[in-house]
């Protein structure tokens, strides 16, 4: 995201000395993305920031797939997962993986309890606030995180999440890319453009530092390794605590984005998926389906048509509001729809005529859709229905 922010105390020149009140030297840190080639920030931290003092292994949870073989359209219930609640969870280490491939990692998880520090080394990662609110500490400072808001937290960000008095439910969209806006909302130097769905007034970073103090602090990373996902964790142990800078400036930092900033792209007759697309990463993109105005020229069929997924597959969450292309699926809040390529989906029979005549859908969804076939993970075999592939015929060949 090339939006230039500083926050606390920096130097007037970059890579010169920038002393402490004592005479001592800050230490800075360049955080950059694709080796020195794209978007960075310049941190000054009071301690040193490779100081470690121990490394052990994190055990991951279970981050295996099995194919979707044979090829089938699934309902994936997520609250099912915790149905015994959220006692003891916490954002970082209760993830319940339930579809993934090589390029993205999509995960639930209910919380109450505070996160250890962590840090995903991977990629960047989106994660969704369905439900409840949160703090996010980072070393870039504090963001304030609320029902409908993606917190968007580039790789390589210690951080750890806070969960408000009545927890936090989360989806958790993991990359091995970074996530930014789609290119053709921006300008050529990274501005977002005016016929852009949303606008920098709507992304809310860090106001000010956020320093805490300790030693032999324990952040969780995760990266890439040589297990069966490609994916292990280690326990790093740092001297003093990472949340030391006294400064930053430039173009690389988290942010928040509440789905409800989000203007609808309508139009006459039904508009395409892409006009509800809100981030990219590599090989796969993320759309909101908000509440929104229908289409309104006078023979307009509002729900979408019937579609083949020639490159990708559609995982459609739904997290308010009530879908108008599912009435008779059994779907409803809570619920992800797994539409795999190579088979042609649309609404159900019943959801065309209902939908004739209608002005507004009040509906909220999360869409990801990938290039390359997602697997089901543990929590997305645990949850699935059984039944949705047969719901456009209304039975199922004994």
């Amino acid at each position: 995201m090339a939006y230039y922010r500083q926050l606390g105390e920096v130097p007037p020149k970059r890579h010169t000395q920038f002393r402490r009140p004592d005479g001592g030297l800050y230490y800075e840190e360049l955080m950059g993305e694709e080796g020195f080639s794209s978007d960075s920030s310049l941190l000054y931290h009071s301690g040193v920031p490779s100081a470690i003092v121990d490394s052990q292994v994190w055990q991951l949870p279970d981050l295996g797939t099995v194919a979707n073989h044979p090829l089938t359209p699934r309902h994936l219930k997520l609250h099912d997962l915790f149905k015994a609640g959220a006692d003891g969870n916490n954002v970082v280490e209760h993830r319940r993986l339930v579809l993934g491939n090589g390029d993205v990692r999509i995960s639930y998880v209910a919380a109450v309890e505070v996160s250890p520090y962590y840090r995903n080394a991977i990629g960047d990662e989106c994660v969704y606030v369905e439900k409840g609110s949160a703090t996010v500490e980072t070393v870039f400072g504090v963001l304030e995180a609320r029902e409908g808001d993606y917190v968007l937290i580039p790789r390589a960000t210690t951080h750890r999440w806070l969960p408000g008095p009545d927890g936090v439910h989360a989806y958790c969209i993991e990359a091995n890319s970074h996530i930014a806006p789609p290119k053709r909302y921006l300008s050529r130097f990274g501005q977002l453009l005016e016929h852009a769905p949303y606008c920098e007034r709507d992304l809310h970073a860090p106001a000010e530092p956020f320093l805490a103090e300790g030693n032999d602090v324990e952040v969780l990373v995760k990266h890439r390794g040589n297990g069966p996902s490609g994916i292990v964790g280690s326990r790093m142990t740092y001297a003093t605590h990472p949340f030391d800078v006294v400064g930053w400036d430039g173009c690389l930092y988290p942010y928040t984005f509440n789905v409800s900033d989000f203007e609808p792209i309508t139009g006459r007759i039904h508009q395409p998926p892409p006009v509800h697309q809100v981030f990219e990463g590599y090989n796969f993109v993320i759309c909101n389906f908000v509440p929104r105005k229908v289409d309104y020229h006078p023979l307009s069929v509002p729900v979408p048509y019937y579609h083949s997924n020639v490159d990708s597959d559609e995982v459609m969450f739904y997290c308010g509001g009530d879908y108008e292309a599912r009435k008779g699926s059994g779907i409803g809040l809570g619920s992800i729809s797994l539409h795999p390529g190579g088979y042609a989906h649309g609404p159900q029979p019943s959801a065309i005529e209902a939908s004739l005549g209608a002005e507004r859908f009040e509906e909220l969804a999360v869409m990801v859709d990938t290039f390359r076939p997602l697997e089901l993970g543990e929590g997305g075999r645990a949850v699935d229905d059984g039944v949705y592939a047969w719901t456009w015929a209304g039975r199922h060949r004994e």
